[in-house]
């Protein structure tokens, strides 16, 4: 099952569909330093750097996935919320691709902001577009105006190219990465392939781990914690947690914890000591300060972030539960985005955070492509 990554940044999603299953035929990624990083994980022939505008898709076949992260920032929260009008817009490369290479199924990923309000004609346009990939834009034509031409088109009767769409909002931290990271995910199936799919459900929950801390106290008791440094229930959960007492009863919640930071760096050692790992390197000065508080030790990250200014959240920060805070190292970052500890990341901490902040996670990747390969194995049939 052969794959092609667009945007693909430092790998990974990319490295989510090789564990499902996938072989990749081409990354194709503008950023020099993620390029570089590509190179180290995975074939280096294999990496495009340039502009996706410059690659010519009809080079490619037999693709039977395409998948990547168009760039966020046209609908990112902290960005300029432009969408259609930003030239970084890539969706629209991204749907070339599709049109050029009919894969029998897509993945694509993109930040929360995509869902907002003030762009939900855009997002609606590029689910239809994705749809009906062939049905052209005519040059006079504003994306509006081709809008309303896709809104006309009856699915069942449609017999050129089309795909069934799907799109879900995901917290990264229900399939079990350790960050709560929510973002949007729109997965497309050939219709002839006349495979029903849904998105994999949840697996772990927030619940389990307020029970696992402030109930059963096997969280800490897993974790050799000794009890007068166990956290206590603050008073905005207590009453989360007598409902949930009231609720469960005997039964503890059925899934899995949502994982903590303590959880993902299970094992390692702290970066002031004598360790032997490359990317595993104290970087002094970090600082809280209101509104910049990092992420607790004993909780799922919060979203790790590639800020170009720096990250005004303290999201890439350690906040232990005496106050002090420390700024993650490469090798724990990584952790936190359930990449392989032996996964190459290029550049400096900042550029090496950038990186990391903007991959999608490897879990949550591997998750959603498992869920796709077997339907997408067998032979397709025309249905028109």
């Amino acid at each position: 099952m052969k794959a092609l990554e667009l945007f693909s940044g430092v790998g990974g999603l990319a490295k989510g569909l090789e564990l499902a299953g996938f072989e990749h035929s081409v990354f194709v990624e503008f950023n020099q330093d993620a390029c570089a990083s590509l190179r180290k994980n995975f074939d280096p022939e294999k990496v495009f750097e340039g502009d996706v505008r410059a690659f010519d898709f009809h080079r490619l076949s037999n693709i039977d996935i395409v998948a990547g992260g168009p760039p966020c920032q046209p609908f990112s929260l902290g960005g300029k919320h432009a969408a259609h009008n930003d030239d970084r817009d890539m969706f629209p490369y991204a749907i070339r691709a599709i049109e050029a290479l009919a894969p029998k199924a897509f993945i694509f990923e993109n930040v929360k902001g995509l869902l907002r309000h003030s762009f939900s004609d855009y997002f609606h346009y590029i689910i239809l577009r994705l749809t009906f990939p062939d049905a052209h834009l005519h040059l006079k034509d504003t994306w509006r105006a081709h809008f309303l031409a896709l809104k006309k088109i009856d699915f069942e009767h449609y017999c050129d190219l089309k795909y069934r769409v799907l799109h879900t909002l995901v917290n990264a931290a229900d399939y079990g990465v350790p960050q709560c990271r929510e973002r949007v995910i729109i997965v497309g199936i050939r219709a002839d392939l006349d495979a029903v799919w849904e998105f994999p459900q949840a697996t772990h929950s927030e619940d389990k781990l307020l029970w696992d801390q402030f109930v059963s106290g096997s969280y800490w008791d897993d974790h050799k914690v000794p009890k007068a440094h166990r956290l206590v229930c603050s008073n905005g959960f207590r009453a989360k947690i007598d409902n949930m007492r009231n609720t469960f009863d005997f039964f503890e919640p059925k899934l899995k914890p949502w994982r903590t930071i303590r959880d993902a760096l299970k094992g390692v050692p702290d970066p002031r000591s004598p360790h032997g790992i490359p990317d595993h390197l104290f970087r002094d000065l970090a600082r809280p300060y209101p509104g910049h508080t990092g992420s607790f030790f004993d909780s799922p990250a919060k979203t790790l972030k590639a800020g170009g200014h720096g990250v005004p959240g303290g999201e890439n920060m350690i906040r232990y539960h005496d106050g002090a805070v420390r700024y993650f190292t490469v090798f724990e970052a990584k952790r936190i985005q359930t990449f392989p500890d032996d996964y190459h990341i290029t550049g400096a901490w900042s550029e090496a955070m950038r990186q990391i902040g903007n991959a999608v996670p490897v879990l949550l990747g591997r998750k959603i492509a498992e869920s796709l390969f077997l339907k997408i194995i067998p032979e397709c049939h025309t249905v028109c």
